[in-house]
């Protein structure tokens, strides 16, 4: 089969969740079919290498530049703003219409599926990943004042009309936690397949022994640049990093990521804690560092962080909100803890038990093998691309 496969993404490099996700679907469909990638590119000048089979075209231009308009756009908007249309996408869409033929059509991402919709006679295929207005009912529902609690009604509510509509177009969705599944389905109808096709790791690039485990260290390899991680990390610093101090005093803490654009003085930071900006290869802080810590509180999908860590051979230590959408058992794989103290005494422990270590990091490493290679998800995801091709007739 030809598969035009469109990408809020670009990518390449695949150096954080949702171009890692991307690029391993890519390169699982490219494998037994010929793909053309359509993707918003904002940094053309960056060098890339395509898979085999794959025919790559960029737009240049910023999927979210819209999300950055006042905020009277935003409220008058009757779509949230990161479901604008583009005009370059729409151009270079047109100008393939002309050229090429495709057998099916896979989207990335709720911001890019719109695009999918030019093309009716097609079967389509749209990979959620987490629907915005499931995070924004948990939004909804974190709030406490009364204006604040309207505001976020409205945004779930224009994000909630739109994914309706938006859904039921598609004889396929996906989705990486099966949290979401039943509340997905409802809005899509039962005409349309939503199946779950969870994140991954690469068991083969990612693997125990990269870097020698320096003592005492802990890592949070999130970039503070998506609001999840920055909450996360504000949380983190202010409440339960305090409480680890105390017991280990020598503890030190690295954050990885782009820290372009965040309010960096609004963290409790001190000589123990490094921002490391963008690191080429992510695997090295987290293989070297005692435990990855993952104190997240919202948000939707699963953390590839954690599977990162997991096969790395790093023991994890996360929130309840951080482990979900994962076959991941407490006390067996990770450690879990949802209050500051408990967090602190879990994290304490851990730092203190080799041996819980070394097991919590042998049976994670286990549980990777088994489930969460890219391999299997892969073909787990090109068979339901060409069973809905088939189903389409």
């Amino acid at each position: 089969m030809n598969i035009l496969f469109l990408s809020t993404w670009f990518p390449f490099p695949p150096d954080n969740g949702c171009k890692i996700r991307a690029f391993y679907l890519l390169r699982s469909l490219a494998e037994a079919h010929r793909v053309t990638l359509v993707a918003f590119n904002p940094n053309p000048q960056d060098p890339f290498t395509a898979p085999p089979n794959v025919t790559v075209y960029p737009v240049h231009a910023d999927p979210f530049r819209y999300v950055r308009l006042p905020q009277i756009i935003k409220y008058l908007s009757p779509v949230p703003l990161a479901f604008w249309r583009n005009k370059k996408m729409e151009a270079k869409l047109e100008q393939l219409r002309k050229q090429e033929q495709w057998d099916a059509i896979v989207a990335l991402e709720v911001m890019i599926a719109s695009y999918a919709l030019r093309f009716a006679d097609i079967p389509r295929v749209l990979d959620i990943d987490t629907a915005l207005s499931y995070q924004l009912y948990e939004r909804y529902q974190e709030q406490r004042t009364r204006t604040g609690r309207w505001r976020a009604w409205i945004s779930w509510y224009k994000a909630y009309r739109y994914e309706c509509a938006l859904f039921q177009r598609f004889p396929a969705c996906t989705l990486v936690s099966s949290a979401e599944v039943m509340s997905v389905q409802a809005m899509a109808g039962a005409a349309t397949r939503v199946e779950v096709i969870r994140n991954g790791v690469d068991c083969t690039h990612h693997h125990p022994g990269l870097a020698e485990v320096r003592p005492n260290t802990l890592v949070y390899n999130g970039a503070l640049t998506y609001s999840a991680n920055y909450d996360a990390m504000r949380y983190f610093l202010a409440e339960i990093y305090p409480l680890i101090k105390q017991e280990v005093p020598d503890i030190t803490l690295s954050i990885t990521g782009s820290t372009k654009g965040v309010d960096v003085h609004s963290l409790r930071l001190d000589d123990s804690v490094r921002l490391t900006g963008y690191v080429d290869d992510i695997r090295l802080p987290v293989a070297s560092s005692t435990l990855c810590v993952v104190p997240i509180r919202q948000g939707g999908g699963t953390r590839l962080k954690i599977l990162e860590a997991m096969a790395l051979g790093t023991p994890v230590v996360a929130t309840s909100k951080g482990a979900e959408g994962l076959d991941a058992v407490a006390g067996k794989h990770l450690l879990v803890a949802d209050s500051p103290s408990d967090f602190a005494a879990a994290t304490v422990s851990l730092l203190k038990d080799d041996a819980l270590r070394r097991r919590l990091a042998t049976q994670a490493r286990t549980l990777m093998e088994a489930q969460y290679g890219w391999g299997s998800i892969g073909q787990q995801f090109v068979q339901l691309v060409e069973d809905t091709v088939l189903q389409h007739g």
